[in-house]
């Protein structure tokens, strides 16, 4: 049972991607779509929330894209998730406020999961899933990157 969105999905995957390729130029985002097979405007949107929230950052010009805009060590894939999720359109809440059961049980426990779930998220950082990217071999024709940045 996946727990997380395909949108939160593909946010975590666009900046585990964009860490791991974008030396010495930033990610254009057509190259980004292509890797996973999406339309580039399909994720343009959610690459601009992750620009707003300062975990990309945009480069203009005709070699313009997408670079981390703080080290991958310091960014969490909580954040990006929480990033995702809020990006997404809100979804229709009229039942869940109408019902007793669904407001007094079911969403505090659903709540309290999420939370455990965001805390578990929040441990890991884009470095660690760049390293085990490189160790499952992901991207079979990048060479390792090694982040510098101090």
């Amino acid at each position: 049972m996946m727990l997380l969105s395909k949108r939160a999905l593909l946010a975590v995957a666009a900046v585990v991607d964009v860490a791991m390729h974008a030396r010495p130029l930033p990610v254009a985002a057509k190259a980004l779509a292509s890797r996973h097979n999406l339309p580039p405007r399909h994720l343009e949107t959610l690459l601009q929330s992750l620009v707003r929230a300062s975990i990309l950052k945009g480069v203009r010009g005709p070699k313009g894209g997408y670079e981390l805009a703080r080290e991958r060590r310091r960014i969490t894939m909580g954040e990006i998730v929480r990033v995702a999720i809020l990006s997404e359109e809100s979804d229709d809440v009229t039942a869940a406020n109408s019902s007793k059961l669904i407001s007094s049980v079911v969403a505090p426990m659903v709540v309290d999961a999420g939370a455990g779930l965001m805390a578990a998220l929040d441990s890991v950082t884009v470095e660690d899933l760049c390293n085990r990217s490189q160790k499952a071999d992901v991207f079979q024709s990048s060479a390792p990157t090694v982040d510098f940045t101090i």
